[in-house]
């Protein structure tokens, strides 16, 4: 199977978690391991923010802004791919194209950010699309999507299947509140609906989670 891992910078980053870094650098050589052709696309978090911040207080643009907190998801990216060794390309994949070789030969790719105005989550679904991979599993910091924002809402009810239509429809009504919006970037969300790429999002804090996703046990949210 080819896989997308898309790591939240919230999950590895907010704070920084060593032990959860190395938890899926492990994941990671297990699935190649398994003979699964893995890529992974690794958010900036907390830090990447703070970073933002700064280059604002010195009056910097938004572009500027974004090329920071790319580089510092290029950081998480790099300490992902250290720890990988041999089993990793040679340096962070700049480009899906660079990543896309790199999968060709047999090495595990590492992505942080792309370009300014693209999240991360686009980011993996150009990967995804571009290697035409069987699935795209996001780890992050909710057990799942919800039908709204379960930190602001009670009541908010978790989604154990949803279409890409149905989430597409959700944006277009809601496009300006937190909710489901904040867990995946509706730009991904189009490309992945147009590729036809099955996507998987599952609570990151527990890696063991990615490798059931990815043996088809139903658990967090899928989206196809």
């Amino acid at each position: 199977m080819r896989i997308v891992l898309r790591i939240g910078g919230s999950v590895i980053a907010s704070p920084i978690n060593v032990d959860l870094i190395q938890q899926y650098v492990t994941l990671l050589k297990d699935l190649k391991a398994q003979g699964h052709e893995v890529a992974a696309v690794v958010g900036g978090g907390v830090l990447a923010r703070e970073f933002i911040t700064i280059a604002k207080s010195l009056g910097l643009n938004e572009k500027a802004q974004d090329e920071v907190a790319i580089s510092v998801s290029r950081i998480f990216a790099q300490l992902l791919l250290e720890k990988l060794k041999e089993v990793g390309c040679v340096a962070v994949s700049l480009t899906v194209d660079d990543a896309a070789k790199c999968l060709q030969k047999g090495k595990i790719a590492v992505m942080g950010g792309l370009k300014p105005g693209m999240t991360t989550d686009t980011v993996a679904a150009l990967l995804a699309e571009k290697v035409n991979a069987d699935l795209l599993v996001k780890a992050t910091n909710q057990e799942g999507v919800y039908n709204k924002d379960p930190k602001k809402h009670a009541d908010a009810v978790k989604l154990d299947h949803i279409s890409f239509k149905a989430l597409s429809d959700v944006f277009a009504e809601d496009k300006h509140k937190a909710g489901i919006r904040q867990i995946i970037d509706p730009e991904a969300v189009k490309m992945l609906e147009r590729k036809r790429v099955k996507m998987i999002v599952v609570n990151g804090f527990k890696p063991e989670n990615v490798i059931a996703a990815v043996k088809g046990k139903r658990l967090g949210t899928l989206i196809d």
